[in-house]
């Protein structure tokens, strides 16, 4: 009997941006984003304040940091898309999110990012919805990962998404939360 073997830190495997992007899997992404917020609430539920404290894996971040990451890291992505939709291939500034990590606000209750990420996924899914083919292949440059279209982007983070409520999911199997 063979046992596959999960790297906590890519529990659904690295993104790996596809060569060819299909109507499907847009909708299919544009779902993973409008699954998240419930997903992620669904995650953490019941979760006392010792296991929102808890890394959900050596050297990670806490699940109460990880639901905060959340809500920062698709502020952000949701920002860059509205750019790449209305300027001409922006050059967006990344941010340190390891640091932003740290910052006292990642000790605020996950209700906070919870709800923020509620609303902000609404706003995102309604936006995603309404593009058109042409809309879907604007895009901006990152200074380190270098250019993005908004497909490509947004593919990545249903990835993000996905990844990250496995990351807890895995941690309360472990822990038999």
């Amino acid at each position: 009997m063979s046992v596959t073997v999960v790297d906590p830190r890519y529990p659904v495997g690295k993104f790996e941006r596809p060569e060819t992007i299909t109507q499907e899997d847009r909708l299919n992404a544009i779902a993973s984003l409008a699954e998240l917020p419930e997903q992620l609430r669904n995650a953490v539920e019941g979760m006392d304040s010792k296991q929102l404290n808890t890394p959900y894996r050596e050297g990670g971040w806490t699940v109460r940091q990880l639901v905060h990451h959340i809500a920062d890291s698709h502020m952000n992505a949701f920002i860059r898309v509205r750019l790449a939709l209305t300027e001409n291939w922006p050059t967006i500034k990344p941010y340190d999110e390891k640091a932003w990590a740290t910052l006292h606000d990642s000790a605020a209750p996950v209700e906070w990012s919870l709800e923020l990420i509620e609303s902000l996924h609404a706003r995102w899914v309604m936006m995603l919805q309404s593009l058109s083919d042409e809309q879907w292949q604007r895009g901006y440059r990152h200074p380190e990962n270098g250019p993005s279209t908004v497909e490509e982007a947004t593919l990545m983070y249903a990835w993000h998404s996905r990844h990250h409520v496995a990351h807890i999911t895995h941690l309360r199997a472990a822990g038999g939360w």
